[in-house]
């Protein structure tokens, strides 16, 4: 295979991962017109049509997504290669992207990349903040974060935080006016601030557990949105009951703007782990990023 076929097929894989001309050709740093000449000439060089361009959007054809199957894990691999070529500097170097909350960039890998960066100026780190679960192997980044129990079971695995608490809370105003919940239960007699989930549009179900007893409860309000700031924002304002992780309202809990509640039913989880495939080699700034992420109680 000749060099401008290995880079055809490269252009071809980014089109068709970002659905677009306009967004592919900003990622290569390569004009448009040249980007879909490239396409095109990988195209007619194989006689078959990979993509399926409308005035609004570009999808893989039935050729497309075969071919897009066979190149991720083969990019994924050379990637892999390359970047483990930085282990023969003298200086750890490269770049790592890492997929995860916002919640857990902030809290957990943010610290450790400050760090990183700081003592290892030939590192680079690109986090990106999704809050859904990212295919990190399609999305070629080198890790990922998730909480303990959603885990897959094809991955490497490395604890990077302590145990985490949800808390229910709500402004004393609210309280004073229509009572405290003694039970999951009871919180459909509330008003109750819902949060949309950026992964499946739904409604979060609120999940409580005691002993050995878990319950989910769906709960009903005048209020629905999908920003965990607002959500707290409005139970400070007295909208109602709320439902978050704990480190979300920890200040608002220390300053008496909310109060908890249901604390009983809230014990502690696993918290957030970094996950990557068993069959990357982690390079050497990989490697040290595990290192300053790796949780040690």
């Amino acid at each position: 295979m000749h060099g401008e076929d290995l880079g055809g097929l490269a252009k071809f894989a980014v089109v068709a991962e970002e659905q677009s001309f306009t967004r592919a050709a900003a990622k290569l740093g390569i004009s448009q017109s040249a980007l879909s000449h490239a396409v095109r000439r990988l195209e007619e060089k194989l006689g078959l049509r990979l993509l399926t361009r409308t005035t609004r959007s570009v999808a893989p054809t039935e050729a497309g997504e075969q071919l897009l199957e066979t190149l991720r894990p083969a990019f994924s691999q050379i990637d892999s290669k390359l970047a483990s070529l930085t282990s023969l500097r003298e200086r750890p170097a490269g770049t790592v992207r890492i997929s995860c909350s916002a919640h857990a960039a902030r809290t957990i890998i943010w610290p450790a990349v400050d760090r990183l960066t700081v003592a290892n100026p030939d590192i680079t780190v690109e986090i990106n903040i999704d809050a859904g679960f990212t295919d990190i192997v399609a999305g070629r980044f080198d890790a990922g974060v998730r909480l303990g129990e959603s885990l897959d079971k094809d991955m490497i695995a490395l604890r990077i935080g302590p145990q985490l608490r949800m808390a229910a809370f709500a402004a004393p105003s609210y309280l004073a006016g229509r009572g405290i919940p003694l039970t999951p239960e009871e919180l459909t007699r509330h008003s109750c601030i819902n949060l949309r989930l950026a992964t499946s549009g739904g409604l979060y179900a609120w999940e409580f557990e005691q002993g050995s007893r878990s319950i989910r409860v769906k709960v009903d309000g005048h209020l629905v949105l999908n920003d965990m700031d607002m959500v707290v924002d409005a139970a400070v304002a007295g909208h109602g009951i709320a439902f978050s992780l704990e480190d979300h309202v920890r200040r608002q809990l220390a300053d008496g703007s909310l109060v908890r509640i249901l604390d009983d039913w809230c014990e502690p989880f696993d918290g957030y782990f970094l996950y990557y495939p068993s069959r990357r080699q982690p390079t050497a700034a990989f490697q040290l990023l595990l290192e300053n992420l790796r949780y040690r109680p």
